[in-house]
Formats: C-alpha cells, structure tokens, sequence
C-alpha cells in the first residue's frame, strides 16, 4: 500500500488503528504514546556439526549439544546482558530440527525463531549479541553456526500529540474509568509501517467478558480465544469518534 502511494495520493494526514485484546474486559480501551508494540525481526541459526555414530560422539561434533548450548546462550542475553528497564525485549527459538534417527549425530540443526524489542538501539545490540553468541559457541564446539536475521517489522509508535489529542474522544466512548494506560505489548504490528509515514494511534478494544478472571482470559491466537461480541459497538463508536474529533480539531 505504502509502495503504491496510498499516503500520497489520498494525502492522509493521520491513521488510527484497532486490535480486540483479553487483558481488558468488554466496555474498556488500551492506550500508550510512544512505543506500544515490539519491532520484529525473523532468526534463522544453522548450526554444522560433523555427522558419527550416536554410540561415538568424540568422533563428530555434534550440532545438536551445540544448538541446546546456543538456545540457553540467546536466553542469557536477555536476562543478563540487556538493561530491561530502558525497555523489555523478548529472543524465542520457536522452531529446531535435526537428525533423522536415534543413533546417529546429524551434520546439522536448523533453529528459527523470533526477535522482539522496543527500543532502536537495543534492537542492533541484540542482534550483535545473537550472532557472538552463536557463532561463538559453535566455535567452541568444532562447529559452525550460520545466522541470519531478517528485519521485518519496526516498532510500533503512537505520536504522543495525537494520542493526547485523542484521549477525549475514546473517554467519550468508555468513560474515565474505562480508559486504561497500558503497558507495552511484545507483539507486533504492520501498521508501524504506516506510523513511520504519518502520525498514528493505535489502542486496544477490551473483548473480556465481564466478570471472567484476567488470569483465566484465553490469549488471542488460541483456537479457543472467546470474544464477547458486545465490544463490537465500543469498536465501532470509538474508531467513528476518532474521525470526528480529529476533523473538528483540524
């Protein structure tokens, strides 16, 4: 959209964006000025051993000891390397293969997964601390690991002026006490492309039945995620009263 002007041709001077959530109950919105959800970034390791008999392994290297050696190494950099109180940040090897059988040491293990932060810089630290860290580990074994990290999503802002702008708007919809200051959310989200063009605003629609636990909510993307439907007019209200409180304002 952004590479066949949707900015440039409409002449958008501002967007605002919707996303249902369950750690807020129905009747309620989210907000946050600056930066509200994580950058993402893709993370593919390949780690190269020397394939052996399972019965032999000081006559390989084995990438599988190495990649679970690496996998605890990534972890560390989070809970010991970065300081959290600038902003939290989240590395998860989502995904690992390698081997065929139960007796044989493979040649190679592949481990992809995820990379999320909230603040620029420690978004390029990070990065230079996965590669050491795996390359070195590797090393350290007799084996190689290959990394490679694939930039895809930047982080979330929310222009503080036009959140502010906006507050009375949402408040209009759920009241004082139904406007909630959230915290930031390690999810990501397309619409920071969008946000790097023009000023944005991007909040969250409670969809938590009333009453139900917070700590009972099913998360969003679980098969058994249950919205109450009654957030359906606090969504529609609020992106209605968004549009004519900016135009009144211009």
């Amino acid at each position: 959209m952004i590479r066949e002007g949707a900015f440039e041709n409409y002449h958008t001077d501002v967007i605002f964006g919707q996303h249902i959530i369950t750690d807020f109950e129905v009747g309620t919105i989210g907000y946050k000025p600056g930066g509200t959800m994580a950058s993402v970034d893709g993370l593919d390791i390949t780690v190269r051993g020397n394939q052996t008999h399972g019965a032999y392994p000081w006559k390989g290297v084995d990438p599988i000891v190495t990649s679970a050696q690496i996998i605890l190494g990534l972890q560390s950099i989070t809970s010991r390397q970065l300081d959290l109180t600038t902003a939290p940040a989240v590395i998860t090897i989502g995904s690992i293969h390698g081997g065929v059988r139960s007796n044989i040491i493979p040649d190679e293990v592949r481990m992809i997964g995820t990379i999320r932060s909230l603040d620029p810089e420690m978004r390029a630290d990070i990065h230079q601390r996965i590669r050491r860290t795996a390359e070195w580990i590797a090393l350290s074994a007799g084996a190689t690991a290959e990394v490679t990290i694939t930039i895809d999503l930047p982080i979330t802002y929310n222009d503080p002026d036009v959140t502010e702008r906006m507050l009375t708007a949402l408040e209009r919809i759920t009241g004082r006490d139904g406007l909630i200051l959230s915290k930031v959310h390690t999810g990501g989200e397309d619409f920071a492309f969008f946000a790097e063009q023009i000023p944005g605003f991007y909040y969250f629609l409670g969809v938590r039945p009333k009453g139900t636990d917070p700590g009972e909510a099913i998360p969003l993307h679980s098969p058994y995620l249950f919205v109450d439907e009654g957030a359906l007019i606090y969504g529609v209200r609020a992106m209605a009263s968004l549009a004519v409180e900016y135009m009144m304002g211009k």
